[in-house]
């Protein structure tokens, strides 16, 4: 199917010189408190932080009373508008929001969304997985996240399977960590920072895209707003640490302004995941990691703010990819001066 096309704010760069000193200190800075989390009516949305959804349809003429036969009625989405609450600011404005939902199952799941317009992605390599094998990792996408992503710095999670698991395949920076399968979901990066969800083959990457990065992790839990199936047979999404199938998930889905969405929970089914990222808007998801000592997800109040933990009840600490981690995780920015990233 092809994939929903969404419109897409230019990436607002802007020139910030930082010392290898500076830079330092704002990596140990990295690390504290939780972020003040102020809620949505506390802000005053920019203009740059609207979006428009127009649908076609009759309407009432106020002079007549009649139906009309060819006009619109728009609605108007503010980010940080109820029930989003506000976890990440930039100097423009709202860049992460989150919120709480309970979900089929009776569970609560926390969704984090990333406004495409105020925020960047990388995907780093664990100390242990996926190994690199012959690939050359900078140092600023391995296991801890880097003095010169510090400043920036925003959220990071978790991210897939181990590779011989067989989820998928993993690129990085254009090299074959292990190789990408068609038909699988993936987490796509692209050399501006942006990022995609989708089948890897069918939606993605997108004619003329230059991707930099891709994780895969199993089939899609959604495509183009359908859901799989497969969602209510728990076994087709990863062996469980216990019997039961109600354990710790993540997902990440996308939705038709290009936001991405982040699901995650300490009990959930896959159903509970598809269903909670298509109540959100995601018209395209993925699971990511599951079991206790995966799922993950800290987020910060302002660029280089300290990180907190965001998902009740996660085993891991706050600080734990900035102070190095074995698996592979994402990591989210506001938009730094140069894209780092080269293409495939």
């Amino acid at each position: 199917m092809p994939r929903p096309t969404a419109a897409r704010r230019p990436l607002a760069r802007r020139r910030v010189a930082v010392t290898a000193a500076a830079a330092g200190l704002l990596l140990l800075a990295a690390c504290g408190d939780s972020p003040t989390n102020p809620t949505a009516h506390e802000l005053t949305p920019t203009s740059g932080h609207t979006a428009t959804t127009t649908t076609s349809g009759p309407t009432t003429s106020t002079t007549t009373g009649g139906p009309t036969t060819s006009s619109t009625t728009s609605t108007t989405f503010a980010y940080g508008a109820p029930p989003w609450t506000v976890l990440s600011q930039d100097p423009a404005g709202v860049a992460v929001e989150e919120q709480k939902v309970t979900v089929p199952s009776g569970q609560v799941a926390t969704l984090v969304r990333f406004d495409a317009g105020r925020v960047v992605f990388d995907l780093h390599i664990g100390s242990q997985d996926p190994p690199v094998n012959l690939a050359s990792i900078p140092a600023d996408r391995g296991p801890a996240i880097a003095a010169d992503e510090a400043p920036f710095l925003l959220a990071a999670f978790n991210g897939g399977f181990k590779i011989h698991d067989g989820p998928g395949g993993v690129e990085q920076q254009g090299q074959v960590i292990a190789p990408l399968s068609d038909g699988k979901a993936g987490f796509v990066i692209d050399v501006d920072g942006t990022a995609h969800v989708g089948v890897w083959g069918s939606q993605l990457p997108l004619p003329g895209e230059q991707v930099a990065s891709v994780r895969q992790n199993l089939a899609p839990l959604v495509t183009a707003g359908v859901t799989n199936p497969a969602v209510n047979n728990p076994s087709d999404w990863g062996a469980t640490l216990t019997s039961s199938k109600l354990v710790p998930r993540s997902g990440a889905g996308e939705d038709a302004r290009g936001d991405i969405i982040f699901a995650g929970g300490m009990a959930l089914l896959p159903s509970d995941l598809s269903a909670a990222l298509v109540d959100a808007g995601a018209v395209n998801a993925m699971q990511l990691d599951i079991n206790p000592e995966w799922v993950q997800l800290d987020a910060a109040a302002a660029e280089g703010a300290p990180l907190a933990t965001q998902i009740p009840g996660q085993v891991r600490p706050y600080n734990q990819y900035v102070s190095g981690w074995t698996r592979d995780f994402f990591v989210v920015m506001g938009p730094i001066v140069t894209p780092r990233l080269r293409p495939r």
